[in-house]
């Protein structure tokens, strides 16, 4: 990573804060083995029972998955998240509906909280997200779309809500990934044009719905399962 070595008081919880800050900063990514038990033990000059400990606590938080006879794997970001999606699984249809009020209330918070510097940001994911719809760039595509809708969200200045919805952010990608799987060059984008420009002109309820509109298009399109 590397990781820190650990002073000798409450080595356990040491442990457990530095494995999850490897996980929120991406070091370790969504779906990827962690080193191994004798790794981290070598990096962290803790005991082995020390680490499997913290393996155990975030795997019961939902951060790790701990596969007999392969490895341990990152799950989620977070704790939200990761009992997000133990509860949501893999119905792509609760995951539609659950983003749908969030979104709505965030966009409705952006329309007149936003500062210029949100707006910067949005109109660059916007740009960026379109340009990779257009180069048939489909793993750009999802991932610079999921931040867009978690931009327009953290453009309500509603910390809360923000937390709330940074918990769903493996959740949303998956949804829209899913969305977009299906023979994606066949199939127009879902433009957010018209979302933006409610949020820049400060109209709330024309933001609100133009964020419930795009996902109540998806939830009509059948949602599907996906993994």
């Amino acid at each position: 990573m590397p990781l820190a070595s650990t002073r000798r008081s409450g080595l356990v919880d040491q442990v457990i804060g530095q494995l999850t800050e490897a996980i929120r900063t991406g070091e370790w990514p969504v779906g990827e083995r962690i080193p191994t038990e004798p790794e981290l033990v070598a990096e962290l000059e803790v005991g082995r029972n020390t680490v499997r400990e913290a393996v155990r606590a975030l795997a019961h938080g939902g951060l790790l998955e701990v596969r007999q006879g392969d490895g341990t794997y990152v799950r989620a970001t977070s704790e939200v998240s990761g009992a997000v999606r133990k509860m949501c699984g893999t119905e792509l249809r609760e995951v539609l509906q659950v983003r749908k009020p969030l979104e709505a209330e965030g966009a409705r918070l952006a329309a007149t909280q936003r500062t210029d510097a949100d707006v910067r940001e949005l109109t660059r994911l916007l740009g960026e997200r379109d340009d990779a719809w257009l180069a048939k760039d489909y793993e750009t595509y999802v991932r610079v779309d999921a931040d867009f809708h978690l931009a327009v969200v953290e453009a309500s200045h509603n910390t809360l809500l923000a937390e709330l919805y940074r918990g769903l952010t493996e959740v949303v990608t998956a949804s829209v990934a899913a969305t977009t799987r299906t023979e994606p060059a066949e199939t127009e984008s879902i433009g957010h044009h018209d979302l933006l420009a409610a949020i820049i002109d400060g109209d709330a309820d024309r933001a609100a719905a133009e964020a419930c509109g795009f996902l109540d298009e998806l939830l009509a399109r059948g949602s599907e399962e996906y993994d």
